[in-house]
């Protein structure tokens, strides 16, 4: 339907012969406006209601305010990396907030999620957020009470497309056997965020072409998901080399025990391997790395005591 607003003339008063005539550069008379009826109407501002440079800035100073003060982020961080922030209202930072709350998700963590995604503090919630809720909850079947969970094990979900990204994934992971007893669950929708012929598909390759069969590596991978997540080249190649050369290990025994590549190099597998050649001791990879540091200690002293008992007798 469409409006037709008649912009009535203003009457004309006689001019006598010595009125001075109308200016060359008057504007002429207006036509009638056309206005779709979608269209909003408003009347013209008035001057004195005009935002001006200072208004701006109590608004700007405003945001800055409650994005430090009520959310902890680094205004100084989120604006060099989204400055569209700059421009986007108070309302709608406040919508992002009220979305996330909704699902559970304390303002605390607000902070570190913001700061490694400053981009969501300009996103749209019905368009980027809530149809990644919607996924976990009915697609993935992550329970609502556990979103929270999942969201703060790895934000970047929440930046990541349903149907270009979180599906495609979802999928390949059940086919590989993330099903049953080993579905995704919200310690391990972060593999959710992973590209298949990017990240995954490779690291599965990489670990058959030590020596595993594809069996294996997916018998591996199921009881060990964290092996989807780490680098190739800064945790598989030097744990695996290290294991070989050094520690003279079997595969066998990492096939038994995958969680060796979740421990550091440098500051557990190391050590402890070294303190035990330094007596001349072996362990079996899980009683080397799953203990803590006093359990080892411990042990190690007993192993020690044992070995000095056994030279006496």
């Amino acid at each position: 339907m469409i409006i037709r607003l008649q912009l009535l003339p203003q009457p004309l008063l006689p001019h006598s012969s010595s009125s001075p005539k109308p200016a060359k550069n008057r504007n002429p008379k207006k036509r009638p406006q056309t206005l779709h009826a979608s269209s909003p109407i408003n009347p013209p501002t008035p001057v004195s209601h005009l935002p001006n440079t200072s208004d701006s800035g109590l608004l700007f100073r405003e945001k800055l305010l409650y994005l430090e003060t009520d959310l902890h982020v680094n205004s100084s961080k989120a604006l060099l990396k989204n400055p569209n922030f700059r421009s986007t209202p108070l309302s709608s930072l406040k919508s992002v907030e009220k979305c996330l709350s909704s699902m559970g998700i304390e303002r605390s963590a607000f902070g570190r999620i913001f700061d490694m995604n400053p981009q969501l503090l300009t996103c749209d919630p019905y368009i980027d957020l809530y149809p990644v809720f919607d996924f976990l909850l009915n697609e993935v079947n992550i329970p609502y009470s556990d979103i929270r969970k999942s969201i703060i094990r790895c934000p970047r979900l929440l930046i990541c497309g349903v149907n270009d990204q979180l599906k495609p994934t979802l999928l390949f992971l059940r086919k590989l056997g993330f099903v049953g007893e080993h579905a995704i669950t919200c310690q391990t929708t972060v593999l959710l965020v992973s590209s298949v012929e990017g990240t995954l598909v490779p690291k599965l390759d990489y670990l058959q072409s030590l020596g595993f069969s594809h069996g294996e590596v997916v018998r591996m991978v199921l009881r060990s998901p964290g092996l989807l997540t780490f680098s190739i080249a800064n945790n598989f190649r030097p744990k695996v080399e290290y294991f070989l050369e050094e520690m003279k290990g079997d595969l066998a025994e990492l096939k038994r025990f995958p969680q060796y590549f979740s421990f550091s190099l440098e500051g557990k597998i190391k050590p402890r391997h070294r303190l035990l050649v330094e007596h001349g001791f072996s362990l079996s990879l899980s009683e080397m790395l799953k203990v803590s540091d006093g359990e080892f200690n411990a042990r190690l002293i007993e192993m020690r005591l044992r070995s000095v008992d056994d030279g006496q007798s």
